[in-house]
């Protein structure tokens, strides 16, 4: 992987009534790219965590959060991606609405687009990218 830019992808999770959820968005003109977590590529000189926070304040609005650890990256998920991908565990500090609707700002190709956010349980059930996601299996 040597050699690509950097692409992190946040995770964000929470407890709700003793169910496990994560933080899902969809985009609203664009209902056929599919569920998503915040992602996006690292600027040059920036780092990972540097990277994920300044992704998660761009695309969700979000501030007040703990990175609790990075998840392993099943080496055949995405191989084919032009992109290192790292994802991350991320945990909220602070109350969030269960639902919201942000505007992306930033510099980014998704500057201006509106993602719809929400909460989702976290199980075989829920598909990110129209596919199946391993990454979930290490958040049950």
């Amino acid at each position: 992987m040597a050699g690509r830019r950097q692409r992190v992808l946040a995770y964000v999770t929470r407890e709700r009534d003793g169910v496990r959820e994560l933080l899902v968005f969809d985009h609203r003109d664009y209902p056929d790219a599919g569920t998503q977590v915040p992602a996006g590529r690292l600027d040059p000189g920036e780092s990972l965590e540097e990277g994920l926070r300044r992704e998660l304040h761009e695309e969700a609005g979000l501030e007040h959060l703990t990175v609790l650890r990075e998840l392993d990256w099943p080496d055949e998920f995405l191989a084919d991606s032009e992109y290192e991908q790292h994802a991350f565990e991320v945990r909220l500090d602070a109350p969030t609405a269960d639902h919201w609707e942000h505007v992306v700002h930033g510099n980014g190709d998704d500057a201006g687009l509106v993602f719809l956010y929400g909460w989702e349980p976290v199980g075989p059930a829920l598909v990110l990218w129209g596919r199946g996601d391993p990454l979930l299996e290490q958040l049950a």
